[in-house]
C-alpha cells in the first residue's frame, strides 16, 4: 500500500488528541471515521471538533464540506472494514492498546496500517498483541495538529520498512513534518524534551519549592514564552498526564515520581481536568496566565 491508496481513516478515541487528527485528515480531503467506545464521549468529541472546524473555515484553512467527510461512531466492526489505516488514541496503558488493536486485527482488512499516538510508550509493548506487528507504526502528532504539525514517526524491531516509508509519506500528504526516530524511544523528539519540563515542574511544587502559578511565570519569563508547562498540561489534558505520569512511577518505583502523579490525581479528583473541563490548574476560558499583570510582582 501507498500513501495515495488510502483514503479511508479510523481514528480510535475522541478526545482531543484523537478528533484533532481525525479533522486533519478530514481537512485533507479523507473520509475519516472517529470511534469512541461511550456515546457520551463520542459527543463531547464532536463537539469540540465542530468548534475547530467552524475557527479553521472562518480562516480559509478548512473547506465549508470537511465535517461532511468526518463520521462519528460507536460501531467499531462496520468503521475498521473500510479503514485503510488506524490512527489509535487512547489512554496510556500498553495491555488497552494492545487488546484495542487485537480486536482491530480481527475486523480490519489485512492490508489496514496500525499506528499509534501514545506519547511516551514504546510500540514494542504491544507490537505482537496487536496481532500484525509488520504492519504496526507509532505516528504521533502535537497540539493543534494543523499549528504544530510536527509528527514523529518511530518503528519497533518487527515494523515493515515499507510501512514506515507509507506512513511518513501519509503524514506529509495530512500537512505535517515527519520526523523519523532512528530507533524506538520513549516520548520521541519533542515529547521528550516537554516531559522532562512537565516533570521538573511537578517536582518543584509536589516538593513544596514553588507555587503553580510561580514555576509558569519563571519559565514565561525567562524563555518569553505566551505559557508555561502548568498551562501546557491544562491544554494537554490533566487524565493524559496523570496516566503517564502514574505508568512511570509504578514502573520505576520512584517515590517523586509518585508524588507528582498524586499532585496530579487531586485535581483530577476534584473534576479539573484541564482546558476540556473549563478548570485544571488555572480556570477556562480566562486563565490567569493570560491577563494583564500575571508577569508583573502586584500579580502575585
Amino acid at each position: 500500500m501507498n500513501a495515495e491508496d488510502i483514503r479511508t481513516v479510523l481514528v480510535v478515541g475522541a478526545g482531543t488528541m484523537g478528533g484533532q487528527i481525525a479533522l486533519q485528515c478530514a481537512i485533507h480531503g479523507l473520509d475519516v471515521h472517529l470511534y469512541d467506545v461511550s456515546a457520551a464521549a463520542l459527543e463531547s468529541g464532536m463537539a469540540r471538533v465542530g468548534g475547530y472546524a467552524r475557527h479553521l473555515i472562518a480562516e480559509g484553512r478548512a473547506d465549508a464540506a470537511v465535517l461532511q467527510r468526518l463520521t462519528p461512531t460507536t460501531d467499531l466492526a462496520a468503521a475498521a472494514a473500510a479503514a485503510d489505516l488506524v490512527s489509535e488514541s487512547v489512554p496510556e496503558d500498553p495491555a488497552l492498546k494492545g487488546q484495542v488493536f487485537a480486536a482491530l486485527h480481527t475486523l480490519c482488512p489485512p492490508q489496514t496500517i496500525f499506528t499509534t499516538n501514545t506519547s511516551t510508550l514504546l510500540p514494542s509493548m504491544f507490537a505482537a498483541a496487536s496481532g500484525r506487528p509488520e504492519r504496526l507504526v507509532a505516528l504521533h502528532f502535537h497540539l493543534p495538529v494543523w499549528d504544530a504539525n510536527v509528527a514523529d514517526v518511530m518503528a519497533h524491531p518487527g515494523t515493515s520498512a515499507d510501512v514506515v516509508e507509507t506512513v511518513t509519506a501519509f503524514a506529509r500528504r495530512i500537512g505535517q513534518i515527519p520526523i523519523v526516530a532512528g530507533r524506538e524511544s520513549s516520548g520521541y523528539v519533542f515529547n521528550a524534551m516537554l516531559s522532562a519540563l512537565i516533570d521538573a515542574a511537578l517536582r518543584l511544587v509536589a516538593g513544596g519549592v514553588a507555587e503553580v502559578a510561580d514555576v509558569d511565570r519563571a519559565w514565561m519569563g525567562v524563555m518569553k514564552m505566551p505559557i508555561g508547562p502548568f498551562g501546557i498540561i491544562d491544554a494537554v489534558g490533566l487524565d493524559t498526564v496523570w496516566k503517564i505520569t502514574d505508568f512511570w512511577a509504578g514502573a520505576t518505583g520512584d517515590p517523586q515520581s509518585r508524588a507528582n502523579a498524586d499532585l496530579v490525581r487531586g485535581y483530577i479528583d476534584r473534576g479539573r481536568l484541564g482546558h476540556k473541563s473549563g478548570g485544571g490548574f488555572y480556570d477556562y476560558p480566562d486563565p490567569a496566565f493570560q491577563r494583564d499583570g500575571f508577569m508583573d510582582y502586584e500579580g502575585r
